[in-house]
């Protein structure tokens, strides 16, 4: 195990309350988002930070947002409360390509999501966190259509493809509830999962797995675990899909709620950047977790598989 660095810790507080989906924007900074600026407030925004000079740039959305990758045109594609469209931080505009996601249940909004060669997969989270109506989904880019995957999930989060051929995926995907990583071959012609199993099981783990990325071997999963409860620091552990064993841990110190990792490259050097949380902690607590909230860093040396990283790592085709 080892301890990551701490890199970044917002000095506003709204931007330490549910920061998540670090994600590669360019070859000097990455994309973040703040779900939620505050228990009682229904916005949040995209965050760029600048690895060079250590800066972070603040761009408010009109609602919460669950994901935002980079686009091909420099733009951001944002899943934001039950709308997915197109976020230019050039003059701020939102243009709504996907709307009334979920729109058959109340109380979801728009959670974790994962782009691939101009398609994406989504889903939804319960803001109440007990009921399994959250839905799963499937865009096409090449035809524009939607598909619905699952409609019984409370809390959709980490998602990243392992495999793939012509016509279909193997899709990993986490409920964090169930504390399982689900293994669902999809068809993307019909746009349905056409089987399903257990990859990874965490539910002896008294924390939640939230965000989630593959190793670059593809051999493993990084998940980065929310723990509610008191702790020192926060985990995210690489979890082999062989065997399930737990090959590498890093901690958060005083910061326990992590949330999201994912890689970064800066100057051919390789990190992994890992998102934490305040989001339902005591101020009490806060006091002694007085690092939630911020991102953390880890170091792997310089870089020698691009291929895998550029494909994980990818841009959504506008």
């Amino acid at each position: 195990m080892k301890n990551a660095e701490l890199l970044f810790l917002p000095s506003d507080a709204a931007l330490r309350f549910l920061p998540e989906g670090p994600y590669p924007r360019n070859t000097d900074s990455f994309s973040w988002v703040a779900i939620q600026h505050g228990a009682d407030k229904q916005f949040g925004s995209v965050n760029v930070y600048n690895f060079s000079t250590r800066e972070n740039t603040n761009y408010l959305l009109p609602g919460r947002p669950g994901f935002a990758f980079s686009t091909n045109k420099g733009n951001f594609v944002v899943g934001c409360e039950r709308t997915v469209g197109i976020f230019s931080p050039h003059d701020n505009s939102f243009r709504p390509f996907l709307e009334g996601i979920d729109s058959h249940v109340s109380g979801t909004v728009i959670n974790d999501g994962l782009t691939w060669n101009g398609n994406l997969i989504f889903g939804t989270k319960d803001l109440e966190f007990k009921t399994k109506k959250a839905g799963l989904y499937f865009w096409r880019g090449a035809d524009k259509k939607l598909f619905q995957l699952r409609d019984d999930q409370v809390c959709s989060n980490g998602k990243c493809i392992v495999s793939e051929g012509a016509g279909w995926i193997e899709l990993l995907d986490i409920d964090s509830p169930t504390r399982c990583v689900m293994r669902y071959k999809i068809d993307l012609e019909a746009g349905k999962i056409v089987s399903e199993s257990i990859a990874v099981d965490l539910r002896h783990d008294e924390a939640v797995p939230d965000g989630m990325t593959l190793s670059l071997d593809g051999k493993s999963v990084i998940i980065s675990l929310y723990n509610p409860n008191p702790a020192e620091f926060g985990r995210t552990i690489q979890v082999s899909l062989s065997n399930g064993q737990v090959e590498n841990e890093w901690r958060s110190a005083k910061s326990p709620q992590a949330t999201c990792p994912q890689w970064f490259v800066f100057h051919e050097e390789l990190w992994l950047i890992i998102t934490t949380a305040v989001e339902h902690m005591p101020s009490d607590r806060q006091l002694q977790s007085n690092q939630a909230g911020a991102i953390f860093a880890v170091p792997f040396g310089k870089i020698h598989d691009r291929t895998s990283y550029d494909k994980l790592t990818q841009s959504f085709v506008e």
